[in-house]
């Protein structure tokens, strides 16, 4: 069973940045695919970013249109970690953001792919 704990989430104003940090415990971490999904007030979690597994020195990685060149998935083995920097917030990134794991090499953008979720941390950006 693994537990997910989500942090770094906060106010911003618009053109900020902030890096959300998912914490994972109770598995081994490199054998897990990540993903990060968010959910807006009154509409469906969507998907953001997915990094694969461990695979030697490279990664996959996958991001929504909506967050593509602006946010980076990245992962830290030896710290458990998943990480999400999120560059040239917009207003309309406002979101509960929530981490995702999966025993799998890699998950991609369905939330059904995914197995485990952390709590989520709330990300505001101001216009």
């Amino acid at each position: 069973q693994v537990q997910l704990v989500e942090s770094g989430g906060g106010l911003v104003q618009a053109g900020g940045s902030l890096r959300l940090s998912c914490a994972a415990s109770g598995g081994t971490f490199s054998m897990y695919a990540m993903g990060w999904f968010r959910q807006a007030p009154g509409k469906e979690r969507e998907f953001v970013a997915a990094i694969s597994r461990s695979g030697g020195s490279t990664y996959y990685t996958s991001y929504a249109d909506s967050v593509k060149g602006r946010f980076t998935i990245s992962r830290d083995n030896a710290k458990n970690t998943v990480y999400l920097l999120m560059n040239s917030l917009k207003p309309e990134d406002t979101a509960v953001y929530y981490c995702a794991a999966v025993q799998k090499s890699y998950a991609g953008a369905s939330s059904y792919a995914y197995d485990y979720w952390g709590q989520g941390t709330q990300v505001t950006v101001s216009s």
